[in-house]
């Protein structure tokens, strides 16, 4: 593949390689930096550079979909999400988990490039964990939004990809933020982020009400990822849903949206 040509790398023979400034390794011991790509835009230029064999250009599809929420309630934060990754109109998985668990008392959500929020949300775990043995006390949701935000603003204008949620219970209470790769970081109440969060949101917004009874709001969370599977062709698989209470996440329920498909049309008869 000529994206190594690009910057001059050169086999050297029993898996050695020789390799030019541009393509100088990450530093491993500091892992929140990485080396960047030889040249800009890589989202929209990165089809331009990789080639064949025969020096045709490889057409890359960055288009991507999927439906995550998350909102506070009485009960603590409540996050649903669905498990299908998309690259344009093909589906490379439907089995992707997209609530991430950076501490017991601490949740990130994918939407973006499956890639990016991983990684950057594995980075952020780790801090959580350094600030933890640090200070003897666990990191507030606040700070480790904002961490997760500076991290994404030093990138800005490289290509990251994100837009994910940071749910929490702290000592302050229950906490929710939306970061995305500009840096932006934004607390509230209700979020809805992906392809499929218009339709999420009609039923969200229908629904939604600080005093709901826990069963109430995992309803509400299935519902709302259901209604976006349904409408939204990059959204499907499984609806996850998660409760951020004081003594930590729970996982509350994995079902197939074709399951729910059935039993709630069922109950409209």
């Amino acid at each position: 593949m000529a994206l190594a040509e690009v910057c001059g790398y050169r086999p050297a023979g029993r898996g050695l390689a020789v390799e030019d400034p541009c393509t100088e390794s990450a530093n491993i011991e500091a892992n929140s930096q990485l080396m960047l790509p030889p040249f800009p835009h890589p989202g929209l230029n990165l089809g331009n550079v990789l080639v064949d064999e025969s020096g045709k250009e490889i057409p890359m599809n960055f288009d991507h979909g999927t439906t995550t929420l998350g909102f506070k309630y009485q009960g603590g934060v409540l996050l649903a999400v669905d498990s299908r990754a998309t690259g344009g109109m093909y589906i490379g998985s439907g089995s992707v988990e997209k609530i991430i668990e950076i501490n017991r008392f601490l949740l990130g959500t994918m939407a973006g490039g499956a890639a990016d929020c991983t990684y950057w949300e594995r980075v952020l775990s780790k801090q959580c964990r350094l600030y933890e043995l640090r200070n003897r006390e666990r990191i507030s949701v606040a700070a480790a939004s904002k961490l997760l935000a500076n991290i994404a603003y030093n990138y800005k204008g490289m290509g990251l990809s994100m837009g994910v949620m940071i749910a929490g219970y702290d000592k302050r209470g229950p906490g929710l933020y939306y970061v995305d790769s500009d840096g932006e970081r934004t607390a509230g109440n209700v979020f809805s982020v992906g392809s499929g969060s218009i339709f999420a949101y009609g039923v969200l917004d229908q629904g939604y009400r600080y005093d709901l009874t826990d069963e109430e709001a995992y309803d509400l969370g299935r519902r709302s990822i259901y209604a976006a599977t349904y409408r939204d062709a990059a959204s499907g698989g499984i609806v996850r849903v998660y409760h951020m209470k004081p003594t930590g996440f729970e996982v509350i329920s994995e079902e197939d949206c074709k399951e729910l498909h059935y039993r709630y049309a069922s109950e409209k008869k």
